[in-house]
């Protein structure tokens, strides 16, 4: 069982409930709130000590369980701002860049990006935080509001700042010139810490794990941390707690504490060196002084440490292939291991998943998120797995990825064809192609278009069986389906950095090659295998076939 609070009886509110303002608040509260949420609690059971049985489920098994979840997510909540534009000279005013701004782009952010996270992973949430009657709550409301799997249960406090971060990038390398931040992070009154109780105590029910995101903004008062913890551990909810400060005594009762090594450092009171064994004699520390039934430390580019009492520590590398922004790492991190415990994970496995999450995240820009598709691909090794996840028949969501493509940096191409039989020419075609781009989307033709292409006896392979066998290929990055004859309208709609095809064809012959061009790609060919192709290898199984047997 969870151990008991030095401060009082589990499942006691510690706040009073102030009459007349706190009253207004709490209505504001529940009426932000008033969607049902999806999933219902505790589906897959909880455990009080993480650790205590321990979990059998495979990757693919708790990835599956996300969608039947809903997380509560309770937190500092503000505006992510990031200015992009281009730096082309020093200012004659001050030995500073000058930055010619391109364009803003808002995004939720702190315990919202938590939230954020949850429902990219398809998991429900629901968002209770604090935000003032201003500009800022207004776009974090509105950014809320763009995503369906999260319940906006923030409440508005009139004597409130809400935070917003914003962030001056140079576009050409994401290279964070300056970052403003606009912030209240004095403490609630007790008219705003009842409103907000009682929102969490409206909405707990239905929840299969608790968040506690902490960017020490005011929210998560020790009298809201407590009761919170408390309102969850009545429920045998499992509490995630993501700390920030130096009272980690208000975190008492949580099942799991995610301390960064400076956070570990605070809470434990001296220095922490960056081995194993150091990291891990100080997070045991941490548990015994404030009793912590477990602790994951996050340790930047060194990767996770997991730590409980019922298993040996558990350290998992950086997975962060590219890095490039940094910024909501860590709620990414916290988002996938909260989910992945209360999926039934083990917290050495949890951990590794989360791990995994933060080292996609870190190579988009921006506060970005993280899904479960893009986790199988890292977890899962299994290629019908694979397969699933790079084939897309809908262009409207193959462009939409491309276009994430190439926000995060990466040159987008593209190369198309019948694929019927794969054989060392197609191969050196796709490998070819893959050399001049990041990411290789392949578009083949439908079998009513091979047909009229190739006549009646065409395709060999249906167009299922064709798609399958190249998204099982490691350079093939997402394989699609037309069903004109030529892929024209397709192009248009991906507008790829690089056009690929075969060195058989002339440049000013390749179709698409108008359209990309236009707005700034190329096209590329590729020298092809001789003597090799789908029609001669079938003509020659068919004069085969006809020949006599010996």
């Amino acid at each position: 069982m969870l151990l008991e609070m030095a401060h009082g009886t589990p499942g006691r509110r510690a706040a009073s409930k102030p009459e007349g303002a706190a009253a207004a608040l709490a209505n504001a509260g529940k009426a932000a709130c008033n969607r049902p949420l999806s999933a219902p609690q505790g589906r897959f059971g909880r455990r009080e000590v993480i650790g205590e049985v321990p979990a059998v489920f495979p990757f693919e098994t708790i990835l599956n369980r996300f969608s039947d979840l809903t997380a509560l997510v309770v937190g500092d909540v503000m505006l992510d701002r990031f200015v992009y534009g281009h730096v082309s000279r020093i200012s004659p005013e001050a030995p500073a860049p000058v930055i010619k701004g391109a364009h803003v782009h808002e995004l939720a952010g702190g315990a919202a990006n938590v939230a954020r996270n949850i429902a990219s992973l398809g998991a429900g949430c629901c968002l209770v935080g604090v935000t003032g009657e201003d500009a800022g709550g207004a776009a974090l409301s509105r950014r809320l509001a763009a995503e369906p799997l999260i319940r906006d249960c923030v409440v508005k406090a009139a004597e409130k700042v809400t935070t917003v971060k914003s962030r001056y990038v140079a576009q050409m390398h994401n290279t964070h010139l300056l970052r403003a931040d606009w912030e209240d992070s004095e403490p609630l009154s007790a008219a705003a810490e009842a409103a907000l109780l009682d929102t969490v105590e409206s909405v707990l029910a239905r929840c299969s794990v608790v968040i506690l995101s902490d960017y020490d903004k005011g929210v998560l008062t020790p009298t809201v941390t407590r009761s919170v913890i408390e309102m969850a551990r009545a429920r045998g909810t499992l509490v995630v707690a993501d700390p920030k400060g130096r009272d980690y005594y208000k975190y008492q009762g949580a099942s799991l504490i995610t301390p960064n090594m400076g956070e570990l450092e605070a809470a434990v009171g001296h220095r922490v060196v960056q081995t194993e064994a150091s990291v891990e004699a100080a997070a045991r520390e941490m548990m015994e002084r404030y009793g912590f039934p477990a602790v994951v430390v996050t340790r930047s580019e060194h990767g996770v440490t997991s730590i409980d009492g019922s298993e040996a520590a558990a350290s998992f590398l950086a997975e962060g292939r590219r890095v490039i922004d940094v910024s909501g790492a860590g709620d990414t991190m916290v988002a996938g291991l909260a989910l992945a415990l209360a999926a039934g994970a083990s917290l050495a496995n949890a951990a590794k998943l989360a791990n995994a999450a933060s080292g996609i995240v870190v190579g988009k820009k921006g506060t970005a998120t993280v899904t479960a598709a893009e986790l199988r691909s890292v977890l899962l090794s299994r290629p019908v797995i694979e397969v699933q996840s790079k084939f897309t028949a809908a262009w409207e969501e193959l462009a939409a990825t491309a276009a994430e493509w190439r926000e995060q940096g990466y040159v987008v191409g593209f190369t198309n064809g019948c694929f019927d039989i794969l054989h060392p020419g197609h191969i050196a075609l796709l490998r070819g192609a893959r050399l001049h781009c990041d990411r290789l989307i392949v578009a083949i033709n439908s079998d009513d278009s091979v047909r009229r292409l190739k006549g009646p006896d065409r395709p060999i392979q249906n167009e299922v069986a064709r798609s399958t066998v190249l998204a099982a290929l490691a350079f093939v990055d997402a394989v699609t389906i037309f069903d004109e004859d030529t892929p024209e309208a397709l192009i248009s709609r991906l507008l790829p950095d690089v056009l690929v095809k075969g060195a058989d064809y002339a440049i000013e012959d390749v179709v698409g090659r108008d359209v990309v061009e236009a707005h700034g790609g190329r096209v590329v060919l590729v020298d092809l295998v001789p003597n090799s192709s789908t029609t001669g290898i079938v003509a020659r199984a068919r004069r085969e076939a006809r020949a006599p047997v010996q």
